[in-house]
């Protein structure tokens, strides 16, 4: 499951995941991760500021189906942590990344969240 299309809503790629194999399923819990794109010097109180609300940081984690290309003088940043996600809290935290990256002289590149299969 992810968005890393700036015009697709929330609602539109979790309903993609719902009809997808395997199957999104908004009732457990997922690793909700956004992929930002900072400057070096930004990175430390960028994350320090995720931290207060739950998320931990990974430097240069992608994943395999959209890759994120940092710029010259920026780094990958992966801001995730543990969550249910329904479409208004996908939302509500995409657009807080958003915001938390350009405070930082940075960017947003996209989220996606990880389940593992039914039944494990």
């Amino acid at each position: 499951m992810a968005g890393f299309d700036e015009v697709e809503s929330c609602a539109a790629a979790l309903e993609r995941g719902a009809a997808g194999s395997p199957t999104w399923r908004e009732a457990d819990p997922a690793v909700f991760r956004h992929h930002l794109c900072l400057p070096p010097d930004r990175v430390e109180e960028a994350c320090a500021l995720a931290a207060q609300d739950g998320y931990a940081a990974a430097v240069a984690a992608s994943p395999a189906a959209e890759p994120v290309v940092a710029l010259p003088g920026e780094v990958a940043v992966v801001l995730q942590r543990v969550q249910r996600l329904d479409p208004l809290h996908c939302a509500q935290e995409r657009s807080r990344m958003a915001g938390l990256a350009q405070r930082h002289d940075g960017r947003l590149v996209g989220w996606d969240a990880l389940q593992p299969p039914a039944g494990d």
